[in-house]
């Protein structure tokens, strides 16, 4: 096998060569610093202004609630730790029944996860998804209370490819009053999803260059213009105030460049990817009777197949299918040197015994059929001699 084929999408992305070229003047040429008076700083600090406004048309902001990071994981922090600050108001502590109050998914990035449970005294209420990884609009209702601050939910899921109701729990939110926020992770969304920030009622939103034929190293997050953070980087006050550092101007037109051309494309690639998926999915079940889809076709990703094979390891999988030029993963990048089962994976109830075995497979755009093809191929025989070797 001489061409390796690639279907991690979800970890990472190749560059766009459109995108290449639209940094490539900001390497060498139009290198100033934004922040400097003279001409080199001003040509830099143009260009980052435009990147915010193609940024802010995408998704149908305004160009000053568009704050630039250092990528997903950072801007999802922002979220999380900006908005924990501004609303403790300078206070150490709560009595027990007046905690600060945050709602998240059971599935969501460990970006997310991680901050709510560095945040000690706050109270932090993780709610259910059902089978196929959608969130129970019944329970966040009813989880709802007059001391919840910020709502917390994935746009679309980066292991199983779920995609939540967006707009329907921001109308909950919305219904049930108070100062409560509304935080979207939509890092997996824009080559598929439409990222009209109004249409989806949310006041924060995360979005990450590497995951969409971008640089790595940036990404943005909305701001609602009445919404108040406090920073958790300090220094120049770049970025209205809220993340200081010189900007990484190429990255930044980079970005805005890729998340255009996303959102452009989107529904073109996504009835290309879905009908790949939904025959990748179909022939692999029909192939290994022991082996089911986790989460279901609808309200999906359409370049997620996330599949658990019974009785064997996943990261075995990942590393046979590695030898014979297939690059994908067990579920999150972040996390892939766990041995543990996915979180998500258990969220959705999933057997022990298929636990272990879950394989993720993403389509991109170089994506054809005859690298689907060619999996198809080569799994039975791994699959195969895993069973036989298999302590499980």
């Amino acid at each position: 096998m001489k061409k390796r084929i690639y279907l991690d999408h979800a970890a990472t992305t190749y560059m766009d060569p459109r995108v290449k070229a639209a940094m490539e003047p900001y390497w060498e040429k139009n290198f100033g610093n934004p922040s400097s008076i003279y001409e080199e700083g001003r040509a830099a600090k143009k260009a980052i202004a435009g990147a915010r406004l193609k940024v802010a048309s995408v998704i149908n902001a305004r160009p000053d609630e568009i704050i630039f990071t250092a990528g997903g994981t950072e801007s999802d922090n922002l979220a999380v730790f900006g908005l924990a600050r501004s609303s403790v108001g300078g206070r150490t502590s709560h009595r027990p029944s007046h905690r600060p109050h945050i709602i998240v998914s059971k599935i969501e990035h460990h970006a997310i996860l991680h901050p709510c449970q560095a945040l000690g005294d706050f109270e932090i209420s993780y709610i259910s998804v059902d089978k196929n990884g959608i969130v129970g609009l019944e329970e966040l209702k009813n989880t709802l209370k007059k001391e919840t601050i910020l709502v917390s939910i994935m746009y679309a899921n980066n292991e199983i490819g779920s995609i939540q109701p967006i707009a329907e729990i921001a109308k909950i939110i919305r219904k049930h009053g108070g100062k409560v926020l509304f935080h979207t992770d939509a890092v997996q969304a824009p080559p598929y999803l439409d990222l009209n920030v109004l249409k989806l009622g949310v006041d924060l939103m995360t979005l990450n260059g590497s995951k969409i034929y971008g640089p790595k190293g940036i990404g943005c997050l909305y701001k609602k213009r009445n919404v108040k953070l406090k920073p958790i980087l300090y220094g120049g006050g770049q970025e209205a105030g809220l993340r200081s550092g010189t900007e990484n101007v190429p990255a930044i037109v980079g970005f805005a460049a890729a998340l255009e051309l996303a959102q452009k494309d989107r529904e073109k690639e996504s009835k290309r990817l879905e009908k790949l998926r939904n025959y990748f999915v179909e022939r692999i079940l029909k192939m290994e009777p022991s082996a089911r889809l986790n989460g279901s076709l609808e309200n999906r990703l359409p370049n997620n197949v996330n599949i658990s094979f019974c009785g064997v390891e996943g990261e075995s999988i990942v590393l046979y299918l590695d030898a014979k030029g297939v690059a994908c993963s067990t579920g999150s990048a972040c996390s892939s040197d766990s041995l543990e089962p996915s979180h998500v994976i258990m969220a959705i109830k999933t057997p022990p015994k298929y636990a272990h075995g879950s394989v993720r497979f993403t389509l991109g755009k170089k994506t054809i059929k005859k690298d689907i093809d060619y999996v198809l191929k080569v799994l039975p025989g791994i699959i195969k001699k895993l069973k036989n070797i298999s302590a499980i």
